[in-house]
């Protein structure tokens, strides 16, 4: 361990904070933090945690997440510029006109999105709670924002429903191609294909399971098989070798250059001197987490 990570931890004990990493953050980042996951888990997580102090390693979304269900606590952003590309595709106005066009509709927003979509939803989800929410929400018709990717996945699983589309995606997961995929799958055999749900409908068909990263580590643990191929962002391999040492991992993924922004001495410097705190407006914050609550009811 490096000086830096002992003064992470030092002060981390000091000011009575957690750490929280996504599963894409970078492996460094992994041995100061208190506990790394998915989305979902990472709010869970943040709802239960007695610390004063979280430091969220992730996206600024996420770090919403974690201030609306903790709005008593201190919330850091070790980098408030790292935003989320997915998220930037809508806005609370565009969502309410479309809202408009479709008042029979529910709205379902994946958390990959800033608060003020989340206060218009009438519930959240994520890539691995997804099909459940949308299945068990008492409505025919859904809006589902703003992954057009990961709404299609929902509406091949609930054809019992009607899934209507948000236009957008995750660049890290739409340029993934089919020819990219076949050619790793000649490559490596022997290897099982696991793609997250925001990969397009012709990679996600050449998979062999489609699970969010959560899902993914849970099912490598679990398989008697050794090589696989990763269609989501390359630091899941990382984060699979870590948990996984005897298998292999390949990437078909490039990186998520918001998720990278998260370093060591940025972590550090929120410790030391409290910059990078997520403030969200009491309304918003409000409405928000009816959205989030609903998410976690409906997956009890």
């Amino acid at each position: 361990m490096n000086e830096i990570q002992q003064k992470i931890l030092e002060l981390k004990h000091e000011r009575n904070a957690i750490i929280l990493a996504h599963n894409y953050q970078l492996p460094e980042v992994y041995d100061v933090a208190d506990f790394v996951g998915d989305s979902f888990e990472l709010a869970v997580k943040a709802s239960e945690t007695d610390a004063k102090i979280i430091i969220f390693c992730g996206v600024h979304f996420m770090a919403e997440s974690a201030k609306i269900l903790n709005p008593e606590k201190k919330v850091l952003l070790p980098d408030p510029n790292a935003g989320c590309f997915l998220a930037e595709t809508i806005t609370a106005d565009d969502l309410r006109k479309r809202k408009k066009e479709l008042p029979e509709a529910a709205v379902v927003s994946y958390v990959n999105s800033n608060a003020e979509i989340k206060a218009e939803s009438d519930a959240c989800c994520t890539s691995a709670n997804a099909v459940k929410i949308c299945r068990k929400l008492n409505t025919q018709k859904i809006l589902f924002v703003p992954d057009e990717h990961l709404g299609s996945f929902v509406a091949e699983q609930v054809p019992e429903k009607k899934i209507i589309l948000w236009k957008g995606n995750c660049y890290v997961h739409a340029l993934l191609s089919v020819k990219k995929i076949r050619s790793a799958q000649k490559k490596h055999p022997e290897a099982i294909t696991l793609a997250h749900p925001e990969c397009t409908q012709e990679v996600r068909h050449l998979a062999d399971e489609i699970l969010g990263t959560g899902g993914m580590i849970r099912f490598v643990k679990n398989s008697t098989k050794k090589e696989f191929l990763i269609a989501t962002e390359s630091g899941m391999c990382g984060r699979l070798r870590r948990e996984s040492p005897e298998k292999k991992f390949w990437s078909l993924c490039g990186e998520c250059l918001n998720m990278k922004k998260i370093t060591l001495k940025k972590i550090l410097n929120s410790l030391e001197k409290g910059e990078g705190e997520i403030k969200v407006p009491q309304k918003t914050a409000k409405k928000a987490k009816s959205a989030l609550e609903k998410m976690m009811e409906l997956c009890r």
